[in-house]
């Protein structure tokens, strides 16, 4: 799971914020097509803890480290807002920790029990599947992803 030997793949950094985090808002579409005229807009302020953190008591920061979820848009150094509040349904990506190990993966729940499966072409990550003898817990389910830019 980990991607290296002293480097987890989650990192926890923090406890989302009850206070508001203000930033200005354009209200308007930028189009990611052909440029549209200049147009009269409207800029307000808005809360981003409404938008990232609706539940700021159960909700966490963590940033990626590693590789395996690259398909599901999750570079690594992403950060994931996590809400451990939400019961994980299949094709989620949660936080779960295995053996007392963190990981970030997709949740599958079906008649053959419960699988961890990484969104990567990349050969070296496999499904988990999750078996009586582990110790598995779903820390929490996804449910935003910040990406600080991406690396090519």
């Amino acid at each position: 799971m980990n991607t290296s030997i002293n480097r987890p793949e989650v990192e926890i950094l923090h406890c989302a914020s009850v206070n508001p985090v203000l930033t200005r808002y354009y209200d308007g579409c930028i189009p990611a097509g052909f440029p549209s005229p200049a147009a009269d807009y409207l800029v307000e302020d808005i809360d981003l803890n409404k938008y990232l953190c609706p539940r700021p008591t159960s909700t966490y920061i963590v940033r990626v480290t590693g590789d395996s979820m690259n398909n599901a848009c999750i570079p690594e150094d992403s950060l994931l807002v996590v809400d451990r509040s939400i019961s994980p349904v299949t094709n989620m990506v949660i936080v779960a920790v295995i053996n007392n190990e963190f990981t970030v993966k997709r949740f599958i729940k079906n008649s053959s029990g419960i699988r961890l499966m990484p969104d990567s072409k990349n050969a070296r990550w496999q499904p988990i599947p999750i078996t009586a003898d582990m110790e598995f817990k779903v820390w929490g389910v996804v449910t935003q992803i910040i990406i600080n830019g991406l690396k090519v």
